[in-house]
């Protein structure tokens, strides 16, 4: 399934089941389950008030190929903003929980214009990420990413960055927050160049705030993702990242704390 169709699905029923395509070991894609459970959230929110904030909990795997439930409820709703929660349920246990805030548009005298994007290599000159069965995460198919910045996984050359450019290889109808999510989180995480041997990682909580007004993307357009790490040690990396636009509007910020296991 593409993921406009599998966003389709997650409007229609409460209740889904992953298709191992879009799986990452023995889990299904962080990113793909996070868009999903957001695009039942959105449901929920009156028109007009935008996606500020979402902040994810993967509590623990939601397996491919088994049934999961996708639970929403709002939380409280202002006048200008509206708190939702999510969560995943699987084998009747919590898998992941969101919360997110929407809110409309202010009247404020504060205007900081975002700083600019990074300097990149055009894509058309950036390695790509293919997918190797066995090798890479299945969900690779579906998403291309094209290498800019920082060295590659289990390299063991280091770096605090890391990130290129990135698009779903199926063009989507059209360019949501539910596709800029899903891209965001599919870059494999910062720490993995400083090991020699393949080790397992998994993200532990992730927080992605959406600019707005949010920058025109249309299906088929590229994004550019940056991402440093802050500090890691004792099993554990915190990184913060950006998304741009190819003509350089911020997009995205993100942040996020991943395990090592290794």
């Amino acid at each position: 399934m593409t993921f406009d169709e599998l966003l389709r699905a997650a409007r229609e029923s409460q209740e889904l089941v992953m298709p191992g395509s879009w799986s990452q070991g023995r889990a299904t894609f962080g990113g793909l389950t996070a868009a999903l459970m957001f695009e039942r959230m959105q449901k929920l929110v009156a028109e007009g008030r935008a996606m500020r904030s979402l902040q994810v909990s993967f509590v623990g795997p939601v397996e491919p190929e088994e049934p999961a439930s996708f639970e929403a409820e709002i939380l409280r709703e202002g006048k200008a903003v509206s708190q939702v929660q999510g969560r995943i349920v699987q084998k009747g246990e919590t898998r992941l929980v969101c919360l997110a805030s929407f809110g409309g548009d202010r009247e404020s005298e504060v205007q900081v214009a975002a700083l600019p994007a990074p300097e990149a290599t055009p894509v058309s000159q950036c390695m790509g990420l293919d997918y190797i069965e066995g090798v890479t995460p299945e969900f690779i198919q579906q998403i291309e990413m094209r290498w800019a910045f920082g060295n590659l996984p289990f390299s063991g050359k280091g770096g605090r960055e890391l990130g290129g450019w990135m698009q779903f290889r199926t063009p989507p109808e059209t360019f949501s927050d539910s596709h800029i999510i899903a891209l965001v989180d599919a870059w494999p995480p910062a720490v993995l160049p400083y090991v020699k041997q393949r080790v397992r990682t998994s993200s532990l909580s992730w927080a992605l705030d959406i600019v707005h007004p949010r920058p025109v993307m249309e299906p088929g357009d590229w994004l550019l993702y940056k991402v440093s790490i802050d500090q890691a040690g004792a099993g554990y990396g915190h990184t913060q990242a950006g998304i741009w636009t190819a003509k350089g509007e911020l997009v995205a910020l993100s942040r996020q704390t991943v395990t090592v296991f290794g």
